[in-house]
């Protein structure tokens, strides 16, 4: 009989003990997967921001989100598409630094506007690193004479000193165009060398040299999902 009830408490303690890890294990386990979650459905900018030690080490900060930046260009494409109803409108994105906004913001304009037309074309603007002389060489992708019965809508990443979009304006107006006006994901209006301001703007930029979602430093930093603010140190002595 006794050695019965000693196995009986052995057993016992036995399931208990069993039940125990099981319980913490199964606890490990869902903190894990909260882990996990939370992983997974934080977006990589929110990873990002909370620790500034994960940012490219050339970047001082982050300006403008990725879901800013997204939420903006939905924004922008919502009025433009608003503005060109009923009209044929084609976008001419600048390179390089406004492939990824062209590319999103024509996305956005054709959840609305399906016929709209994208095309590309590259200014230069001649001058030193830092100042332009306000003379600017246009190369295009195909001929602008196509443009001729269309409103054209010019995409371009940051306004500086306005040289070269006055320029592009007047050289597609020239063209045919029926309409040109600017959409620009940022302007720098403390650089302002000629009086411009484009017809849609995502926000003023704060007096930095900023990079990511197209924007770059030297071919860096171009296909960060979010606008940030470089460094001094990075870009000191480059003539920037």
């Amino acid at each position: 009989m006794l050695v019965s009830r000693l196995e009986s408490g052995l057993v016992k303690a036995g399931a208990a003990t069993i039940r125990k890890i099981s319980v913490h294990k199964a606890s490990q386990l869902t903190a894990v997967q909260r882990n996990v979650r939370d992983l997974v459905t934080a977006s990589p900018i929110e990873a990002v921001s909370s620790n500034s030690s994960k940012l490219p080490a050339d970047i001082k900060s982050v300006l403008f989100t990725a879901d800013e930046v997204r939420d903006k260009v939905a924004e922008l494409g919502q009025q433009i598409c608003k503005d060109y109803k009923g009209k044929k409108l084609a976008i001419i994105g600048v390179l390089n630094g406004a492939f990824i906004f062209t590319a999103d913001l024509a996305r956005e304009i054709s959840k609305e506007l399906p016929d709209v037309q994208v095309d590309f074309l590259r200014a230069s603007s001649y001058g030193t690193a830092s100042e332009s002389s306000g003379q600017v060489a246009v190369q295009t992708t195909s001929d602008l004479g196509r443009w001729e019965e269309f409103h054209i809508l010019l995409v371009e990443d940051i306004i500086d000193s306005g040289h070269t979009l006055a320029r592009l304006g007047k050289v597609l107006s020239a063209a045919g165009a029926q309409s040109v006006k600017v959409v620009a994901l940022l302007d720098k209006k403390g650089r302002r060398r000629v009086e411009f301001f484009p017809d849609y703007c995502g926000w003023e930029c704060p007096n930095e040299f900023v990079v990511g979602y197209g924007l770059d430093f030297d071919e860096r930093f171009r296909c960060l999902p979010y606008v940030a603010a470089l460094k001094e140190e990075a870009y000191a002595g480059s003539g920037h």
